[in-house]
């Protein structure tokens, strides 16, 4: 399964559905680096070998924009059914071989 560093916002409830689907997911909170801006978000996730989990739409698309040297980036929007949340993210990373240097977008259904 995929490795995922979820930033600082992304729900806690999303992380451990994610968990249960066998995908190794570490947060902000877990790694201690609150308050990093996002440039070192990614920056540290791709020295983890991990994809950044984001609510944070706007800014992290435009970090794709300017470099594709990421382990890739998920882009979600707010949804309150964390599972189905965790649910699209699993299928979408289960069609593909590997993240590095693509953005994907999960979106709330309707």
């Amino acid at each position: 399964m995929a490795a995922f560093y979820a930033n600082e916002q992304f729900p806690r409830r999303v992380v451990e559905f994610l968990r249960v689907l066998n995908h190794d997911v570490l947060t902000v909170q877990e790694a201690e680096n609150r308050g990093l801006s996002d440039e070192k978000v990614v920056a540290f996730a791709a020295s983890e070998k991990r994809a950044v989990l984001t609510l944070n739409r706007k800014d992290f698309i435009k970090l794709h924009r300017l470099s594709d040297k990421h382990n890739g980036i998920i882009v979600c929007s707010r949804d309150d059914n964390w599972q189905r949340q965790a649910n699209s993210i699993h299928q979408i990373v289960a069609e593909l071989d590997k993240l590095d240097g693509l953005l994907l977008r999960v979106n709330k259904p309707g």
